[in-house]
């Protein structure tokens, strides 16, 4: 079926987001923006750097680009549509204040888009200046946040971020669209795989691998533990931990092939407030059928065995319970070749619901309701 054919067949959509491979949003937005492309007449890109990589003038040119790329557009069919997330400033100030034009945004970070409002290149030379301004305006930034969205759509990646961002900007309308998983290489079923758990993803505060010891010294001989992930070529070696470091293509693939589960040992990201994100490594594991064992802090909380996810730990519980609570249960899953069956097959159920195509299609569903509530109100 030709983009002629469908609802947004004349459209044009401005996609905003961070680039390929600047923080794992940049990643889940071209997987996005590939299956989103059967659906438009026309989408063009407007893709910015990570973190802390922008200066006031880098700002001042991205709102410049997005606007002028929603100018060329055709006159009541153009939409705009921006993936933020904590620290990526350009993709939040592009949108801001942007007339004329529905505008809907993807909050990776419920419940606000943009944590740090002012984190430009010079002040994120400097940890104590990033946070002594942003800590005590934490009030301010919200406020100016809610501002910017105003009665826009914005969307999250898990029910509970959802319930966040309404209780938090109660002008906006909430949509709730499960993070996509990955198309991905067959690998062999979990039950099959060897005796060994996976720790994967970025590594940054609240991501769980300081627990990563504890798990050894409690976990049998017999179960390896096998580390992957942009970053964690930096931990500290220890002996019965293999750490790999960044994998991508085959070397993913070989990695996850490689273990029978993945540990998501996830708390606190940071101190500022309580932050509900999907977490791109579930998505991940999804994507190869892998089980999950994880805690049940914040969005895990929604996961349960349906979605091949073992849910161990109460929110709440100390480090060195925490950990206990996950050796425990790595333990027993990886000794139970019926039950790793069972949770791989409940993963490659998620995997197909959650797909790129799925995502994108439920998109374009809200975005047909947000064009169809401006007409109705014009």
């Amino acid at each position: 079926m030709g983009a002629a054919s469908t609802p947004f067949g004349e459209h044009r959509l401005v996609f905003v987001a961070p680039d390929v491979g600047q923080t794992a949003v940049g990643d889940y937005a071209q997987d996005l923006l590939t299956a989103l492309r059967p659906h438009f007449g026309e989408i063009v890109e407007h893709r910015t750097a990570g973190p802390g990589q922008d200066g006031i003038a880098d700002l001042r040119r991205h709102r410049a680009q997005v606007r002028r790329l929603v100018a060329e557009g055709p006159p009541g069919r153009t939409l705009v549509h921006a993936e933020l997330s904590t620290g990526v400033l350009p993709t939040f100030w592009a949108v801001a204040g942007l007339k004329g034009v529905p505008v809907t945004a993807t909050i990776h970070d419920p419940p606000q888009g943009l944590w740090f409002l002012a984190r430009t290149r010079t002040i994120a030379k400097s940890r104590l200046l990033t946070h002594g301004i942003h800590y005590p305006l934490r009030p301010l930034s919200r406020a100016i946040e809610g501002r910017v969205h105003g009665d826009r759509t914005l969307i999250a990646l898990t029910e509970t971020g959802r319930q966040s961002i309404e209780r938090t900007y109660p002008r906006t309308t909430t949509y709730y669209v499960p993070h996509l998983v990955r198309d991905r290489p067959a690998i062999r079923p979990a039950e099959e795989r060897p005796k060994a758990v996976g720790f994967f993803g970025f590594v940054y505060r609240g991501k769980g691998f300081e627990q990563i010891a504890r798990i050894r010294e409690l976990l049998p001989a017999d179960i390896a533990i096998r580390v992957a992930g942009r970053g964690t070529e930096a931990l500290p070696p220890a002996e019965g931990i293999e750490i790999l470091g960044g994998v991508d293509g085959p070397a993913e693939d070989a990695f996850f092939d490689s273990v029978r589960a993945i540990v998501v040992p996830y708390g606190k990201r940071h101190f500022y407030a309580e932050t509900y994100p999907a977490s791109g490594v579930v998505a991940h594991a999804m994507a190869y059928s892998t089980p999950v064992v994880c805690t049940g802090y914040g969005s895990l909380a929604e996961l349960d065995s349906a979605h091949g996810v073992l849910n161990v730990s109460p929110r709440g519980a100390g480090e060195d319970a925490v950990a206990t609570g996950l050796a425990a249960g790595i333990e027993a899953l990886l000794n139970d070749p019926a039950r790793l069956a069972e949770l791989g097959r409940n993963a490659e159920r998620t995997r197909q619901e959650r797909s790129a195509e799925r995502t994108a299609a439920a998109l374009v569903e809200i975005w047909a309701r947000v064009l169809a509530g401006q007409t109705e109100s014009a």
